[in-house]
């Protein structure tokens, strides 16, 4: 009878865990915003588009209605003219590339009368809310 050798795993380097510094620096945002806009807090709300999801998971949510490119996050507040602000929010430090699919997203909703914005990192996004508050708000005629 043959002896048993074990077979030996070639053994690799770890690999790092990867870090959501998007959603790190998002989350900073929301907290900054719940302090200091309480108004702002209670109507901005996220679109959770991004992310690893099991296929099945991801054919559903398609059906629903869940569209590549949508912005991050959604201010249903109208002000100068507008009917909100749309914000594409990539982290500070590696942030990702504006895909193909978000820019057409973003082109498709300025051109429907709301503000779409790329937003690099929590202080670039924090500006542009600000400067998107400044604004007078939008008036509808009757």
């Amino acid at each position: 009878m043959k002896a048993f050798t074990p077979k030996l795993f070639k053994q690799t380097a770890p690999r790092a865990k990867s870090i959501d510094r998007e959603g790190q620096e998002q989350a900073a945002l929301l907290s900054e915003i719940e302090l200091r806009y309480p108004q702002v807090f209670e109507l901005i709300y996220h679109v959770p588009n991004g992310g690893h999801r099991h296929k099945l998971v991801a054919m559903k949510l398609k059906q629903q209605g869940v569209k590549a490119g949508i912005p991050d996050l959604v201010l249903p507040m109208a002000r100068g003219g507008f009917f909100g602000l749309y914000i594409e929010f990539k982290a500070t430090v590696d942030p990702a590339a504006v895909s193909p699919s978000q820019a057409g997203c973003i082109r498709r909703l300025n051109d429907q009368g709301y503000l779409a914005v790329v937003c690099r990192g929590h202080f670039d996004a924090m500006e542009q809310i600000r400067a998107y508050l400044r604004l007078a708000p939008t008036v509808v005629a009757a």
